[in-house]
């Protein structure tokens, strides 16, 4: 190749490469501002259809009174609540959480002071988590009750391990608190209705919670080019221990199904929002679409209250990361919803591994390394083979040659001489995927490690990687990448077919391209193992050249 061709090829990789950038910056995902959400924002009350909650059609079950409820003007007086790592709006028109976001996960990593916003009820997405009581003497059965409250604003104050938010209302049968409690460094919250009955009859009601989401997209989702993480609806049944129900399943038909405790979730990516009820009691897990918006949740049974007395009932929720020993604590199977796909039982260790690494080192790009590293030691010997088969192959480079030479036009006779140069020097000629293939599920099980986990979200590596989940913003990582596969098929025997030799040549470019829009953190594990590969090829390939 002369050197005009040396520089015009220099100069389109170079033009190329700009090129990417700027369709980057361009069409590329970019993360949401959430500037509508920001703490001046005022929230739009958007009043709960209390039939949302589906409750039993037979004819002896607590009805929601009329065909559609009576709503009433929403109170305007929202009550806020800040706890260390929770800022709620809780709306007192129904007592629904309206807007939930978390400080310790900022909605960017150029914007530390903006937390993400996990919940909201604006004019550009619906996101809530809705209970109350309905049933023949249900304090919503005429639409939201409307709670006073003795503050619009609280807050776990430092050295409080506790917060309660008390709402209260009344009916001509029963005074019903609606009490909120909130613990430190805790996403968990309970949600309790303390009803006692005033009248001369007995009170019967029943309980639900559910939540309630558009259409939206999921503002949490990486721009990553790949798969993508679920959004939708889950829970668990004694059949299946982590079952979807996506959104598409609920605009075909309702859901529903009776279980004893369990949890009703929606997830998006890193985070969820999940109702957990009693675990001794029985539950109607049920949702449907509703004028545009999925509903998930479930109701008990009817709760009877004789005069004079009280009874407690209500649910947990959790709004917040997935993080996966608190969600094992909260309940049975929740930490499921960190869905690491078919290949969980790779990826789980990975994760693990890649914990207790992160642990000594404090650096989630460094732990990537020593995790690469240690993979590369559990197949060191099934690599070795691999190489040395390929280093014979390309020892015995010469006689391959001779032989198709010799054999050209004669295809069968050709396949059965390479066959028996095969079998006489002892190589494989398949040797060399071998170690790809093996490799490839850890592949794609750390792929889903470093989409899913939440741990991983916004962690900076050195320099320009700021955040190992999404894609590298400078594609300095995937062009690497590409480097190293060219020099490692360099060590590679060339394949007899023209058309094969070819289409290898073009491997890394194909690869590098594939990669651009990767999660950084696996293309760092790529390129750490095809450097690691390269060391030990070279080294097994001049022992055996120089034997």
């Amino acid at each position: 190749m002369d050197i005009r061709r040396t520089v015009i090829f220099i100069g389109l990789a170079i033009s190329s490469y700009f090129l990417i950038l700027a369709w980057n910056d361009d069409y590329g995902q970019k993360p949401q501002s959430q500037a509508t959400t920001a703490e001046s924002t005022v929230i739009t009350p958007d009043l709960p259809d209390t039939t949302d909650a589906a409750l039993p059609a037979s004819s002896d079950a607590p009805q929601v009174a009329g065909s559609e409820p009576v709503v009433a003007q929403a109170s305007g007086e929202l009550i806020r609540v800040e706890t260390d790592v929770l800022k709620l709006v809780i709306d007192p028109r129904g007592g629904e959480v309206a807007e939930v976001k978390l400080p310790a996960y900022p909605v960017a990593v150029d914007q530390k002071d903006v937390p993400f916003t996990l919940m909201e009820r604006s004019q550009t997405r619906t996101y809530v988590a809705q209970s109350g009581l309905l049933g023949t003497d249900g304090t919503d059965n005429q639409g939201p009750a409307l709670y006073s409250s003795e503050a619009t604003a609280y807050t776990l104050e430092e050295g409080q391990d506790e917060l309660k938010v008390v709402l209260t209302t009344q009916t001509d049968k029963a005074i019903v608190e609606k009490v909120f409690t909130f613990r430190r460094g805790d996403y968990l919250m309970d949600i309790s209705f303390n009803v006692k009955n005033t009248s001369a009859e007995a009170w019967n009601g029943v309980f639900y919670a559910q939540l309630k989401r558009d259409g939206s997209g999921d503002p949490s989702a990486a721009n990553n080019m790949g798969m993508s993480a679920y959004l939708g609806a889950a829970l668990t049944t004694s059949e299946t221990r982590y079952e979807k129900v996506t959104f598409d399943d609920l605009e075909d038909s309702q859901y529903k199904s009776v279980q004893t405790g369990g949890w009703a979730a929606i997830l998006q990516h890193y985070f969820l929002a999940a109702w957990v009820p009693a675990k001794e009691e029985q539950h109607t897990y049920n949702g449907r679409f509703v004028k545009g918006n999925y509903i998930f949740g479930f109701y008990d049974n009817v709760t009877s209250i004789a005069p004079g007395e009280s009874a407690t009932m209500g649910a947990s929720l959790y709004v917040g990361p997935k993080i996966q020993d608190r969600l094992a604590e909260i309940a049975e199977n929740l930490d499921l919803t960190v869905d690491y796909g078919w290949l969980w039982f790779i990826a789980q260790p990975l994760f693990w591994l890649l914990g207790f690494f992160h642990g000594l080192v404090g650096n989630w790009g460094v732990a990537i390394i020593l995790l690469t590293v240690l993979i590369k030691a559990a197949f060191f010997k099934l690599s070795a083979t691999s190489y040395r088969s390929m280093a014979n192959m390309r020892k015995v480079a010469p006689k391959m040659q001779e032989i198709k030479d010799k054999y050209g036009d004669n295809r069968e006779k050709l396949g059965q001489e390479m066959m028996k140069l095969y079998r006489d020097e002892k190589i494989n000629p398949l040797g060399g995927c071998l170690p790809i293939l093996v490799q490839m599920p850890v592949f794609i099980a750390l792929y889903w490690v470093l989409m899913e986990s939440v741990e991983l979200r916004q962690a900076p590596f050195f320099l320009w990687i700021k955040d190992m989940s999404v894609m590298d913003p400078y594609f300095i990582l995937p062009l690497i990448m590409g480097a190293s596969m060219f020099i490692q098929m360099k060590l590679n025997p060339t394949p007899p077919d023209p058309m094969q030799a070819r289409v290898m040549q073009f491997m890394p470019v194909i690869f590098t391209i594939f990669f651009l829009w990767f999660p950084a953190g696996l293309v760092l594990y790529w390129v750490v193992n095809n450097i690691l590969s390269i060391a030990q090829q070279y080294v097994i390939t001049k022992q055996i050249e120089n034997s």
